[in-house]
């Protein structure tokens, strides 16, 4: 393996699960979602310049961010006039389409993640984070491995402690393997600590939302969240029947231990801290 895919990841909601009460969203989501999209390294430019072309055409000179776009808020608050936003946002959709990415992440349920773990895990329930991030990694190495590349993970900093987190929980996969038990793990087809040191080059990255990936991995990520609620969501369907979810290339089979995740959304069994 020479080349490389890199997984540009952001994240989505709150990763306490301990939170008091559900979070009162107009979406009605109440989820911690991690996730982006993979890119092969070669497509890094065609990316930049897709992305710049997009920016100068629309005259932002300020990172695209999502939640600001769909509230038409901040330095977005000129997409609160109809007419312009008829406009920008099926420009936006052509422009998310036109890219070379593969969406992937992991998306928990939080009431559902507390319905489930909170009593038989009372004094060891992990932040969602960490479940999140371990499912995700793993995921996105097979694909890379099955394709004969390596990979590499580039992250958008959010805090010194969240960030030191991301880094540490990659470093203990490289050195001990997933953390889940193992007993109802297997049919997921786990990783090994020596198959995440081999696959995956180096420690995560941290970087800034200036990085014009991880603006997509902003903008990719709420539709594959939004899609664990609602399937019908257009921007989900969207990428989709578009082949830019990891799904697309997956067989039934290996969905469940190789596609998007969508963790604790019904009272089936999933993988699980322990």
């Amino acid at each position: 393996m020479h080349r490389k895919y890199v997984l540009y990841l952001d994240d989505s909601g709150s990763r306490d699960p301990d939170q008091t009460g559900l979070i009162q969203r107009d979406d009605h989501m109440d989820c911690f979602a991690l996730g982006g999209f993979l890119l092969k390294e070669e497509d890094i430019p065609d990316l930049r310049a897709k992305h710049s072309t997009f920016c100068a055409a629309w005259k932002i000179d300020y990172p695209l961010h999502s939640s600001s776009i769909r509230g038409g808020r901040g330095k977005f608050a000129w997409l609160k006039k109809p007419e312009t936003a008829g406009l920008f946002f099926p420009a936006l959709e052509a422009f998310l389409l036109s890219l070379p990415i593969i969406g992937i992440a992991c998306v928990i349920h939080r009431p559902g993640y507390l319905a489930r773990y909170r009593d038989t895990y009372p004094e060891s329930l992990w932040f969602m984070c960490k479940t999140a991030f371990t499912i995700l990694v793993e995921r996105a190495a097979k694909y890379a491995h099955e394709h004969a590349r390596h990979l590499e993970i580039v992250f958008e900093g959010t805090g010194k402690k969240e960030d030191r987190d991301l880094k540490r929980y990659l470093r203990e996969l490289k050195r001990h393997g997933s953390p889940f038990n193992h007993q109802t793990s297997q049919g997921y087809t786990p990783l090994t600590a020596k198959d995440y040191a081999r696959i995956i080059l180096g420690e995560a990255h941290q970087k800034t939302k200036l990085v014009p990936m991880l603006q997509v991995a902003d903008l990719v990520l709420y539709p594959i969240a939004k899609g664990g609620y609602d399937p019908t969501y257009p921007p989900f369907q969207k990428l989709k029947n578009a082949g830019k979810l990891i799904d697309s290339g997956l067989s039934p089979e290996q969905l469940p231990s190789r596609g998007i995740k969508y963790s604790c959304f019904s009272p089936q069994k999933d993988e699980r801290p322990g």
